[in-house]
């Protein structure tokens, strides 16, 4: 009987190279590439980086001043260390609940709010033509350019008890004037009205803008099947328009325990009985320390709603991400 022959062994197969990985060499490389391809842009955008890093990011060193009891003579960093003692002012403040309710409260409403009428708005702009149009916008836009403290005056001239437009509105139709600033219920509007005033013309245009880059295209198809005006807006304008607002809309989050200082504090006049629905956390915190000077719970405060709004827009982004992919804001 013949003998068996050996097997012969068997060839291992070489891994297969692992696609998708660069090596750091190979990274910086192609981002020097990219740098030298684009370096006139880089060189224009280079005083908006350095603004953006001397305002915003220089700054942040100053965020251990939450977590330490600060002394000139010690210095920022030899100041003793106490961990998360100044949060606590915020949370054992007698009116917390109160201050914490009405942020929320009136951010949210003012998202809402001005993200409807501005998307009205830019809708109703897109449907003029002709000269009166610039009109339109730059009568919009004027009042985001007006400081708080200015707008302030505006509203005393509406709300003043003697003088005020409002009042003499009301007598003319032989009704009792108001002491506006005496009143709680009455801001539960008049802030809304206000702060939309103010800031819808520059949301208008934003929307206006992302309408004008929507391609003509569309419209005349939809012209060609019989849509009219309003068909085109709900089908067309709007669908389009959806990663844009949702955009604004997460960013709009990013704000949401943060209040409008200037808004809540110049237009009410800082009047004490009206705190209940005028007083917010930023107002609250600011005449806290103005009493107390103690600048280490105000810097904890400012951390907290960073860190609230880092939350918020992050979670936001995650929830759009998983319904909508390309409608994320990263």
């Amino acid at each position: 009987m013949a003998e068996a022959k050996p097997a012969a062994p068997r060839a291992v197969p070489k891994a297969a190279p692992v696609r998708g990985r660069r090596s750091v060499s190979q990274w910086i490389r192609n981002e020097f590439r990219l740098f030298r391809k684009n370096k006139e842009l880089v060189i224009l955008s280079l005083p908006g980086i350095l603004f953006k890093f001397v305002i915003a990011y220089l700054p942040m060193v100053g965020l251990i001043l939450a977590f330490k009891n600060f002394r000139y003579d010690q210095g920022l960093f030899g100041s003793a260390w106490v961990g998360f003692r100044n949060f606590e002012f915020l949370f054992k403040a007698q009116d917390a609940f109160r201050i914490i309710r009405n942020t929320l409260l009136y951010n949210f409403t003012y998202i809402i709010t001005g993200t409807l009428v501005a998307l009205l708005f830019a809708l109703l702009l897109n449907e003029l033509t002709g000269k009166l149009m610039k009109i339109y916008q730059t009568t919009m836009f004027l009042p985001f350019f007006l400081s708080m403290v200015l707008v302030g005056y505006i509203g005393n001239a509406f709300l003043d008890f003697e003088n005020g437009y409002l009042n003499e509105v009301l007598g003319y139709f032989g009704l009792e004037p108001h002491n506006w600033y005496l009143e709680t219920k009455p801001w539960l509007f008049i802030l809304p009205l206000v702060a939309l005033w103010k800031g819808v013309g520059f949301s208008t245009l934003v929307y206006y803008a992302g309408i004008t880059g929507i391609s003509s295209d569309y419209y005349e198809a939809a012209k060609l099947d019989g849509a009219n005006r309003v068909q085109m807006m709900l089908r067309i304008t709007l669908p389009l328009l959806k990663p844009l607002i949702i955009i604004l809309f997460i960013l709009g989050l990013g704000n949401i325990f943060r209040g409008d200082f200037g808004l809540h504090y110049f237009i009410p006049n800082n009047v004490g009985p009206n705190f209940p629905t005028t007083d917010i956390i930023d107002t609250y915190v600011y005449r806290a320390l103005t009493k107390l000077g103690d600048i280490n719970s105000g810097a904890a405060v400012g951390f907290l709603q960073s860190v609230v709004g880092l939350v918020t827009v992050v979670t936001a982004n995650y929830i759009v991400r998983k319904v909508d992919r390309d409608s994320a804001l990263f």
